[in-house]
């Protein structure tokens, strides 16, 4: 499988989880090594707000991007096909498109500690939907918070009708849409 394949063997799919594992790790350690004091408040303000704004990019992805828009259409239905495969998104893609359309501009608009922070929050984001979205595939579960994201995330796959339920660790713009 290639550097570029949709579907990834079992290293290629774990490499992935200890990537952004080790950039989260590695953000986190800059941050907290803040060469000038009196930032922190503003940077975990940044941190928290780049969270944010994942939960709604996860939900305007997968909505528009990945159930709306060749190939992404094409590929994510691979995916609700066959949904214990792993099939996910290339590791350099996601990190390109994080870099391209996250760091890069907060860098340019805020400076380099704020973009860092905002990256941070969006990545760590990114990798919690990473992980719940394996655990609604892969793993048993008794949590009822994950039981819930589970079951949601079922319903999504079995939609009959449209459509529905894009967010994968919140439901909170499926509601604010309509799309519940």
């Amino acid at each position: 499988m290639s550097l570029l394949s949709l579907e990834h063997g079992k290293f290629a799919y774990r490499a992935d989880f200890a990537l952004y594992g080790v950039a989260i790790a590695a953000m986190t350690a800059a941050i907290a090594a803040v060469p000038v004091r009196g930032q922190e408040p503003a940077l975990l303000a940044w941190v928290v707000g780049g969270l944010g704004c994942w939960s709604l990019i996860e939900y305007v992805f997968h909505r528009f991007l990945l159930h709306g828009m060749s190939p992404f259409r094409e590929w994510h239905a691979e995916h609700h096909a066959r949904p214990t495969a792993r099939i996910a998104s290339p590791t350099i893609f996601s990190a390109s498109l994080i870099a391209g359309l996250v760091t890069l501009p907060a860098w340019l608009l805020v400076g380099a500690w704020p973009a860092c922070a905002v990256t941070l929050g969006v990545t760590s984001g990114y990798y919690a939907y990473a992980i719940v979205h394996h655990a609604t595939h892969h793993w048993r579960v008794k949590n009822a918070w994950l039981l819930e994201r589970k079951r949601w995330h079922a319903a999504h796959h079995h939609a009959v009708a449209a459509p529905s339920r894009f967010g994968v660790t919140n439901s909170f713009w499926d509601r604010i849409f309509g799309t519940d």
